[in-house]
């Protein structure tokens, strides 16, 4: 999106120093900036505004500052005349301003988005059918979707800021960790379509319990006009319910026989990829999934229901998701070097993905089986869930190697567990488990996952 450093001032009733300047996009992290994009410092564990000058150093067209303008270059190196050079709008909370400029974005978006702008929430599911939704509806029109997980208060302003001067439709992924937050995010984002892709045990120590997070979750359905429609998981009971929540018109997806995008079949390849079978009112799409699991089809479906809501053909929509670009370390599957079957699915966890990641680990025709699990943050109780997803792991025939954490049931060591039959339950630090790698190969299929805070994504790379 293209607009003026004076647009920014107006929108976020900040104080513009210096020159008028033309601006194209926003970004926080100044790594990744493109000229002649906004720089907006985000004060959190680091304060943003000591990334300023380097953002000016890589072509920033502007930046938001709640610091004086210039005090805000000179106080980390810089020069008096540097930051003169930029141009600052200086306001008293630049995520506070944040939210407000992506609101303008929205309301500035042509009449061609207005009603094509999807919202996706739930506990489980929402990056990739993210993922999905953009791709079908892509099929057809100019799509803005979230990249990776930008689906806070800091990512949905940043998506709608650089959504195409052209774009036809925007998919926004909304993440929640507490009550208000979904409300906070449609305030910016104003979603007519929401996707409710499931409640689950997530951010339980946030929520207290499953009802907690239900409602945080149909914020977002709440948030619909009714002239919108609500895309809601007609095989979780919690997401079904949420029909009582909105005056806008409900499509449902799932195996369910009264589902309206229904799937009637699902088809698993040696590496666990889907080929999904959907009745619509559409018409009725057969495809393959660019992603491994079973549980994915719950996923697709939701997309397809959003394409069609978009009034997309599903046909293109279905030949488009099975090329579909996924974001990273999401149930990929991928044979190493070493003839080791990997299933990348590091980027977080709760214990309903877990099980289902152990599904598809078991589909997997394989020697030996493993996962190497780190811990399952923010849940209410941890403990009986991670003996849970252990337990699992004993039923499921999986030899089961926590990482880091001795909440399956024993002590994080340096890396005397044998990884044999009997590794089940056995705990090794990151490091001793990366060293443990070598011992993998041909035969062997490996899941690696946890939260993010796990770190396992070194290990992931270790295997490739």
């Amino acid at each position: 999106m293209r607009f003026m450093a004076t647009d920014v001032a107006h929108a976020v009733n900040g104080e513009l120093r210096g020159k008028n300047a033309h601006l194209s996009g926003a970004t926080f992290d100044s790594r990744t900036l493109v000229m002649g994009q906004l720089f907006v410092p985000i004060v959190a564990e680091r304060d943003g505004h000591d990334f300023i000058v380097d953002a000016l150093g890589r072509g920033a067209g502007a930046y938001l500052t709640s610091r004086d303008a210039v005090t805000s270059a000179r106080d980390v190196g810089g020069s008096q005349d540097g930051a003169h050079r930029g141009t600052a709008i200086v306001v008293p909370d630049t995520l506070e301003a944040l939210r407000k400029l992506g609101r303008w974005a929205r309301e500035s978006l042509s009449d061609t988005v207005q009603h094509r702008v999807v919202g996706i929430t739930g506990s489980v599911g929402k990056t990739t059918t993210k993922d999905l939704a953009a791709a079908a509806i892509g099929s057809a029109l100019k799509v803005a979707a979230s990249s990776r997980s930008f689906n806070n208060d800091q990512g949905v302003p940043i998506t709608l800021l650089n959504a195409p001067d052209d774009c036809e439709a925007l998919v926004l992924e909304m993440g929640m960790r507490g009550h208000g937050e979904i409300t906070r995010l449609t305030e910016v984002g104003l979603p007519n379509i929401g996707i409710v892709t499931a409640v689950a045990e997530a951010h339980s120590a946030l929520l207290d319990n499953l009802d907690g997070i239900a409602r945080a979750k149909g914020e977002l359905v709440e948030a619909l006009p009714s002239s919108g429609v609500a895309i809601l998981n007609a095989d979780d009971e919690r997401v079904l319910a949420m029909q009582s929540r909105t005056s806008a018109r409900i499509i449902t997806f799932g195996e369910a026989p009264s589902a309206t995008v229904r799937i009637t079949g699902v088809d698993l390849d040696e590496r666990a990829h889907a080929t999904v079978h959907l009745a619509t009112p559409w018409g009725n799409v057969s495809f393959a999934l660019p992603i491994a699991g079973r549980h994915s089809a719950s996923n697709a479906a939701a997309a397809i229901a959003a394409a069609g809501a978009c009034g997309v053909d599903v046909q293109g929509a279905a030949a488009a998701i099975t090329s579909a670009p996924m974001s990273p370390n999401r149930m990929s599957v991928r044979t190493t070097s070493r003839g080791v079957v990997l299933i990348d699915d590091c980027y977080n966890a709760n214990p309903k993905s877990m099980a289902a990641a152990f599904d598809t680990l078991a589909s997997i025709p394989a020697k030996r089986r493993f996962a190497f699990v780190g811990t399952m943050a923010e849940l209410k109780d941890p403990n009986i869930a991670h003996r849970a997803i252990a337990s699992l792991a004993r039923r499921m025939e999986i030899h089961l190697i926590a990482v880091d954490t001795n909440l399956y049931g024993e002590t994080a060591g340096s890396g005397d567990a044998t990884l044999g039959p009997e590794a089940a339950g056995a705990s090794l630090t990151l490091q001793a488990a990366i060293e443990r790698v070598g011992e993998f190969g041909d035969g062997d299929a490996v899941l690696v996952k946890g939260s993010r805070v796990a770190g396992l994504e070194r290990l992931v790379q270790a295997f490739e």
